[in-house]
């Protein structure tokens, strides 16, 4: 067992040695995420409108707005595993320049099995993006600064996520439906060709020993990998009903598309300015109790949604949600990168995204199946309750956790 004073040295050592790297690297890589994220984020708003003026119905829109997420969950762990041996900036690349390609796709959909195919080829490109540049992040990340740097991160993503809806609904209102999905493919492209030519190779990689040591079922003896699955999972069943079905509620009580951009893309901006400070809160205070307060909270506003009449009383509910979600996200991936460092990081990081992937390709099929069966009041009602089951899963499997 290390001295206190041999361990001091050891992670004083480790960080003088990521320190200067990821100060290099942070900005290239934010830079890639932003543009990847602002490309989707440009559409988010739009979707489910889409589809819905194709004709589907509530489990069609649904089954859309899943399709990403369904893929997605096939091929992030195999992604993610697969850049802990090669290496990341391969996939990263591949998986930007591919969004580019796909997003075109859009375009040229004229029936709702059409969508539903580019989502899913989306969802296959879209493991080799966000969850390995994550995973890349989680490498460089100094010891006790988990929470910093995974808050920066996650500003960058969200940045993207803001300010997309806002363009999204701008550009749909002057210019029609096609605009924006061109938008997406030329800010992808822009983020791959950037990654191409700044981006320098991670070094952190698990030898060919590693690999055969550490497996995925290894990993799920980890109390906080459990715990950080099932809260991920439980929430985006949650949260994926929410991405379905509020540009639905929004228009339902009579807000214009610019309206529903403004309300997505300030509650994204919330989570964007507040999740620098909430890493940092992360680094001082227990992780732990700042995702279950967070959580908790979390499910009451999900409860508050219905109830909103008007702009100003949704507007708030927003920006509530994101200062939840602030302090909640860097605290879970800062866990995550702890695990990250026993397991590999690829892998860790692909176990917390497949955990989402799975909760929002389920999420809006279950939701919408309530919508078409109740009403879409109940959607938001549905994720309050199973967001609560979540945060009393994590909270067992992570009793025995302590800082």
């Amino acid at each position: 067992m290390q001295s206190p004073q041999v361990a001091q040295f050891s992670l004083k050592g480790y960080n003088d040695l990521v320190a200067p790297m990821i100060k290099k690297v942070f900005p290239i890589l934010a830079l890639c995420v932003f543009s990847a994220t602002l490309g989707i984020g440009i559409v988010s708003p739009l979707l489910p409108l889409y589809v819905r003026d194709m004709g589907a119905t509530g489990i069609g829109v649904g089954i859309i707005v899943a399709s990403y997420f369904i893929s997605n969950s096939v091929f992030v762990p195999i992604a993610g595993r697969l850049s802990d041996r090669k290496g990341r900036k391969y996939f990263l690349v591949t998986g930007l320049l591919a969004y580019s390609i796909i997003s075109l796709g859009y375009i040229f959909s004229t029936e709702v099995t059409h969508l539903a195919l580019v989502r899913l080829a989306h969802g296959v490109a879209g493991a080799a993006t966000i969850p390995i540049a994550m995973a890349y992040l989680g490498d460089l990340s100094p010891k006790g600064e988990e929470g910093k740097w995974m808050g920066w991160a996650q500003a960058a993503f969200f940045s993207g996520f803001g300010f997309g809806p806002f363009m999204g609904g701008v550009l749909t209102e002057h210019f029609g439906m096609t605009v924006p999905f061109l938008s997406m493919s030329g800010l992808n492209l822009l983020a791959g060709l950037i990654a191409l030519i700044f981006l320098p190779e991670s070094t952190h990689r698990l030898t060919s020993r590693d690999s055969q040591r550490l497996s995925f079922k290894e990993m799920s003896t980890s109390g906080i990998i459990k715990g950080l699955f099932s809260f991920r999972l439980v929430q985006a069943l949650g949260r994926g009903g929410i991405a379905a079905f509020l540009p639905i509620f929004a228009s339902i009580i009579g807000l214009s598309i610019s309206l529903i951009g403004i309300l997505i893309a300030i509650n994204i901006l919330t989570v964007t300015l507040l999740t620098p400070l909430g890493g940092i809160i992360a680094d001082r205070f227990n992780r732990r109790t700042l995702i279950i307060f967070s959580s908790f909270l979390f499910s009451i506003l999900l409860v508050a949604i219905p109830h909103a009449n008007n702009f100003g009383q949704l507007l708030a509910v927003m920006l509530a949600q994101g200062l939840s979600a602030a302090l909640s996200m860097p605290a879970a991936a800062a866990l995550t990168v702890e695990e990250g460092r026993k397991y590999g990081m690829g892998s860790t990081m692909s176990i917390f995204f497949l955990a989402m992937s799975i909760g929002q390709a389920v999420g809006p099929i279950i939701s919408g199946g309530i919508a078409d069966l109740l009403n879409v009041d109940s959607v938001f009602y549905f994720g309050a309750i199973i967001g609560l089951i979540g945060t009393v899963l994590f909270i067992w499997f992570t009793r025995q956790y302590h800082e």
